[in-house]
């Protein structure tokens, strides 16, 4: 019996290994070259009464912030795990300088002092006594020329000398620059822009407005003018403004402004942004990213990185060039350091503002099908790589999904979840958590239907694609085992108690019993003939063939799971309370058990007519979702071999996902630059979905156009990458959508 199973599951490994390349020349593939990740190192300030109004950095990387309690330096920090700010001591005796701003020239720190411009670099000759005591804003020239002001009065000054004495008519002073192409110093007022010639020092007024908070000059030669709404282009060679004012912006508050690496870079009362090529914008908000949102000033770091000056310290953003399979192998890591749990992928809980060290792993409802996603991406991984560790990875994952089963005294009934008993005792619910037979644990009851669609999909993936007898043998068994419960309790999950769960029900009384509209009828359709299916693909055991086509042909299902995403909707006012509660608005939970499901649908479909109306299925679906921009759902629907699943959304979904996983407080909604859409079904807020990175972590069961996240989400938890970002990259390898990374 044995050796018959395992040239059975052998054969059918081979024969589908061999037809798939003929599907993968059909499809496009998105070519893996490196592209520019961006992170964040934060370090706050640990001075409760310091007022921080500066940063610069040489050209040695060395940072510095001017505070109202001296200069203070970066400390200690990494990504994800935060630094400080401490006292700068490195020249003791600039302590005694009575330091009143920090700037940088010609790439070397610069200080303003009550009385002059001072530096380290060039063996401290720098020193230019400038006759305003309570200057704060400075600027310079490449010969070392500086324009001091006070806010009222303008001196410019160099070496020992006083060269212009001067003011603006009318205004007062809040920043400066040098543009060295003009030789002309920019002077920005509250509400005028003016330049002085640093050759004959005629100053002239360019512009009149109001509300100005900052400037800066761009390579292009503009000028970008920050307000307290909006920003303002200015040709800095015609002297005239560029259309009107820009207020279509992530929040119009604009506080400081910086031109870096030739990008436009703003920061605000609500985070930062830098404007895009495309005139969209990269939004830098929460503690994502920086450690308040109050920015106060930004300017060039080491390393081509943005350094953001902030109330509460300074954010460092990075940009590191990585292929989606150098992510991958940072997200490996991240998962297997601190997110496997029994063997099950787990989330890390009740962490203090974002602190590692203090989390612990927590189970979770669907531990088996968050354990199932990041299994499948692991068996694609060892599909495509033959890599020991993924396939180790596998085998430990399967050994947590297997106890499952027998953690509990219900024969062929998956357990939610298991945990050592005094904790369970102490800390869960006592209804849905009981006792095991097994001495010293306990097992959480009321499995859902989320769980068995992603157990079979594991176990189908695993049987399929991983060779190696004893893990084939041991899927096949469970997919077996899982099926036979179904069936023999007439389509019902059964519980410790005798009865079904409040999911697991597949029976035609209550999957027909849903309104033609109303989603969980099309979903649980499609999700029974899929198990149904995979069944009878791996143990060749009639009954599940004979059910699946009992169901489509007597009980509708067919037609059901065929039915038109268009149709879906909230159910009629004559349904039952049931059938409304389940169709008040669109269940994203459902996308993900549809997508899991349709591994097994499509691939294991029954005959060629039938996979033929599986795939028009899967895309009129894909269709829908399309919008949202999901990774995993664009690639499962190149499953079925369509040219159009939107190859480059699927991409950009994995590049811009965050390296930061950790559920930080993230808001949205305030911003200008969004055009809203009213409620709807869908619960689809914007025209245009956000880029993962500027929104909530989550699952794909969460609804992607979901702005923000506040209550009680500073740092407390951190996601897995397994089923949120590998699933999706490793079934894209293996179906051949995603190439080897290129130039490595």
């Amino acid at each position: 019996m044995h050796i018959s199973y395992t040239r059975l599951v052998l054969s059918l490994t081979a024969f589908l290994f061999l037809s798939w390349p003929s599907l993968r020349a059909q499809v496009p593939s998105y070519q893996d070259k490196a592209f520019q990740q961006d992170f964040s190192v934060k370090y706050y300030v640990d001075k409760p009464n310091a007022s921080l109004t500066g940063v610069a950095c040489d050209r040695n990387g060395v940072i510095q912030v001017f505070s109202t309690e001296g200069l203070l330096h970066p400390a200690d920090g990494d990504f994800l795990h935060p630094g400080t700010l401490q006292l700068d001591q490195t020249y003791r005796f600039m302590k005694d300088m009575n330091l009143r701003a920090i700037g940088s020239q010609n790439q070397q720190l610069v200080y303003l002092s009550q009385k002059s411009i001072l530096s380290n670099a060039w063996a401290g000759k720098l020193y230019a006594e400038h006759q305003l005591p309570t200057a704060t804003i400075f600027a310079g020239t490449p010969d070392l020329t500086f324009l001091v002001s006070d806010g009222s009065a303008l001196n410019v000054v160099k070496n020992t000398k006083l060269l212009w004495k001067g003011a603006l008519p009318g205004d007062d002073v809040i920043s400066a620059h040098f543009q060295p192409a003009t030789n002309v110093f920019w002077i920005l007022g509250k509400k005028s822009l003016y330049t002085l010639s640093a050759a004959d020092f005629k100053l002239t007024k360019v512009l009149d407005g109001a509300g100005f908070t900052a400037f800066a000059l761009t390579h292009t030669q503009k000028a970008i003018i920050g307000t307290n709404d909006g920003y303002i282009e200015f040709d800095a060679i015609s002297k005239k403004q560029i259309g009107a004012i820009h207020r279509k912006l992530p929040w119009t508050e604009i506080t400081t402004v910086a031109e870096i690496g030739g990008k436009v870079w703003f920061g605000t009362a609500k985070g930062a942004f830098a404007l895009r090529p495309d005139g969209k914008y990269d939004y830098y908000y929460g503690e994502r990213w920086l450690p308040s949102n109050q920015v106060i000033d930004i300017t060039e770091g080491p390393k081509k990185s943005v350094l953001i000056l902030t109330t509460a310290g300074l954010g460092k953003i990075c940009f590191k060039s990585m292929t989606l399979h150098d992510k991958a192998i940072f997200y490996e890591d991240q998962v297997r350091n601190r997110h496997i749990r029994n063997g099950f992928n787990a989330s890390l809980d009740r962490m203090e503002k974002g602190n590692l060290a203090t989390g612990y792993m927590s189970d979770s409802d669907n531990d088996g099908l968050w354990t199932a996603m990041y299994l499948g991406g692991e068996i694609f991984r060892y599909a495509v790589t033959k890599d020991k560790d993924a396939l180790q990875n596998c085998r430990e994952s399967l050994d947590a999904m297997e106890r499952l089963y027998t953690i509990n005294p219900v024969p062929g009934f998956p357990a939610r979840s298991f945990e050592r008993a005094g904790y369970i005792n102490n800390l869960h619910d006592s209804d849905r958590w009981q006792h095991s037979p097994q001495p010293g644990w306990d097992w959480k009851s009321t499995t859902s239907s989320d769980e068995i669609i992603g157990h079979i999909f594991a176990f189908g993936a695993m049987a399929e694609l991983v060779d190696d007898n004893d893990l084939q043998r041991r899927s096949v068994t469970l997919i077996d085992t899982v099926m036979s419960h179904i069936l023999s309790h007439n389509m019902y999950l059964i519980d410790f108690d005798g009865k079904p769960t409040m999911w697991g029900k597949w029976h035609p009384d209550y999957v027909n019993a849903f309104p033609t509209n109303v989603g969980d009828r099309k979903l649980n359709s499609s999700n029974i003939v899929a198990m149904l299916q995979t069944a009878y693909h791996f143990t060749k055991k009639e009954k599940y063939k004979k059910k699946a086509l009992e169901l489509m042909q007597k009980y509708g299902y067919l037609e059901n799971l065929m039915r038109p995403m268009k149709v879906i909707g909230q159910a009629p006012e004559n349904a039952n309370d049931h059938s409304k509660n389940m169709s008040e608005s669109w269940n994203h939970s459902d996308d993900e058990m549809y997508f899991v499901g349709y591994w097994g649908l499509y691939r294991y479909a029954l005959n060629d007519a039938l996979k033929a109306k599986y795939k028009a299925a899967i895309i009129d679906h894909w269709e829908n979702e399309r919008p949202e921009k999901d990774g995993a759902w664009n690639i499962f629907t190149a499953l079925t071999a369509t040219k159009n699943f939107d190859l480059p959304e699927a991409a950009w979904y994995l590049q811009e996902y965050p390296l930061d996983l950790i559920d930080w407080e993230i808001m949205n909604s305030h911003r200008k630059d969004i055009d809203t859409l009213a409620p709807n079904f869908r619960n689809q807020s914007t025209k245009v979905v956000l880029p993962p990175d500027e929104r909530p972590i989550q699952r794909h069961n969460g609804n992607t156009f979901s702005l923000d996240r506040t209550k009680g989400h500073s740092g407390t938890s951190e996601f897995s990458a397994g089923d949120i970002w590998l699933l999706p990259y490793w079934m894209g390898r293996y179906l051949g959508v995603i190439s080897a990374p290129i130039g490595k």
